[in-house]
């Protein structure tokens, strides 16, 4: 299966990486010899030319490729290419109906258009990502607890969480995962372990775990969370209906973040440096909304935040250009008494420091980007692909339900699958055409057209590609 690539930045590499660890064909293209030169280091197809070049996108293969990714910094770019991906794919022998083109995009307009399926209709992209809009969703997410190491989407409210077990967790430490589930009505699933010193490993029913072990787990909607996170031993306050917000920086991400946070019904204050942004702000489409305060002024300045009492804020955010900078008002932020802190960032290394100086989640931008195309590609594309950070050489496969192994009474105690292997949700398909995420109960009942996913070790994929019959 090839998969083909505009743009080679931090993204397009991203991508390209993680495609190729799922032993996916992709070729790579960039107009950019530094970037071309970069790249060289991926398995992988790389060619030094336009992207919305038909000339270009006909040396990378495209008339054969079954997907499309634009991931340049350009949305006008990326939207052309996509629709000359299109077009000239369409013109190949082997054309496939269900060819695919994804569009990396920041005007959050476009993702809107995307949304509502216009975008397909006039440019031929399936699916318009906007890391932006997904950095901001993430963030907001992520803060939902105090106790996650990372959380990720999988889409149709599937979440995989990953966090420490303490020595508080008396539920489940020093018993293994059978008795635990007899005691503890649903109990989580639990789809990855890492101990320290200790390879990565798919617990199973004999598995015993101990404080301090790294655990990834399956959520379905974030108000499960706070219950997850008890579990495992945390002191987790429960969420606010509506928290009070702090942001800092009224710039495209600071906006965003204001602007869902007020959707949510929350008070927000924002503070911004610069008068001529503060203003546009306060005079913009949402700036007459009672519970916004936009506020002029210094974001280092001690004295303004307490006099708007910044400790009384349940949670404070940051996207500033500048990503030191986001980190020191976070940091300032949370010596002022502020529970949660956030941050967007550009630098991607920046992520796992920041957790250590005392800041609740952090996003980057670009990873965001990543795995929301990702997540599109597997959505369309069943197979094998890696998500967990924390817990290395555990993989995620999303496996359909073939029509030869549906039976009216299968379920997934009755599939046997191996021990090396988990399923943490179902997705079923919804009246509508959509796919609604269920709980993977052993004892559930299988339908037509259900996808389990999955997780495993990397080098059992193709035995339970084998078992469910995917190619």
């Amino acid at each position: 299966m090839l998969i083909v690539i505009g743009g080679a930045g931090r993204v397009g590499v991203g991508l390209a990486k993680a495609l190729r660890s799922e032993n996916r064909d992709v070729a790579l293209l960039d107009n950019s010899a530094s970037a071309v030169k970069s790249a060289q280091m991926i398995d992988a197809l790389v060619l030094h030319g336009d992207v919305a070049s038909r000339e270009q996108l006909i040396k990378a293969n495209i008339r054969e490729a079954k997907v499309f990714i634009a991931a340049t910094g350009s949305d006008e770019l990326n939207l052309l290419s996509c629709a000359l991906a299109r077009h000239e794919h369409g013109r190949g022998r082997n054309a496939d109906e269900n060819f695919i083109t994804i569009c990396r995009v920041s005007n959050p307009s476009v993702a809107k258009e995307s949304e509502n399926g216009l975008l397909r209709e006039w440019s031929g992209v399936d699916f318009a990502i906007s890391p932006i809009e997904g950095s901001i969703n993430r963030l907001k997410i992520g803060l939902k607890t105090t106790s996650f190491e990372e959380v990720i989407p999988f889409g149709h409210d599937a979440y995989i969480v990953e966090m420490k077990v303490t020595k508080d967790a008396n539920e489940i430490l020093f018993t293994n995962l059978r008795e635990a589930g007899q005691r503890i009505s649903n109990l989580p699933t639990i789809v990855g372990l890492k101990r320290e010193h200790e390879p990565s490993a798919v617990p199973d029913a004999n598995t015993k775990f101990m404080a301090n072990d790294m655990i990834a787990v399956a959520a379905i909607g974030t108000r499960s969370f706070t219950r997850i996170v008890r579990l495992m031993g945390h002191d987790e306050e429960d969420f606010p209906v509506h928290p009070k917000v702090c942001v800092f920086g009224a710039g495209e991400i600071g906006v965003g973040l204001a602007k869902s946070y007020l959707e949510d019904g929350c008070e927000v204050t924002v503070i911004e440096p610069d008068l001529a942004l503060a203003n546009h702000l306060a005079g913009g489409e949402f700036g007459n909304n009672p519970r916004l305060d936009v506020i002029n002024g210094d974001h280092h300045d001690k004295q303004l935040l307490k006099e708007i009492g910044l400790g009384r804020h349940d949670i404070a955010v940051a996207g500033l250009s500048d990503d030191h900078a986001s980190i020191a008002v976070a940091v300032l932020a949370e010596s002022l008494g502020v529970r949660r802190t956030g941050l967007v960032l550009q630098d991607a290394d920046l992520v796992s420091v920041v957790k250590k100086m005392g800041i609740t989640f952090a996003v980057n931008k670009k990873r965001v980007a990543v795995d929301m195309i990702l997540a599109e590609v597997h959505d369309a594309l069943p197979g094998p692909y890696g998500m967990l950070d924390s817990i290395p050489d555990i993989v995620g496969a999303i496996m359909p339900l073939s029509d030869d192994e549906h039976k009216s009474d299968l379920s997934i105690e009755k599939l046997k699958l191996p021990s090396w292997t988990k399923v943490a949700f179902i997705q079923r398909l919804d009246p509508d055409g959509g796919r609604v995420t269920l709980s993977a109960n052993a004892g559930k009942l299988l339908h037509k057209g259900d996808r389990l996913l999955c997780f495993l070790p990397p080098d059992r994929i193709d035995e339970l590609k084998t078992r469910f019959s995917v190619e």
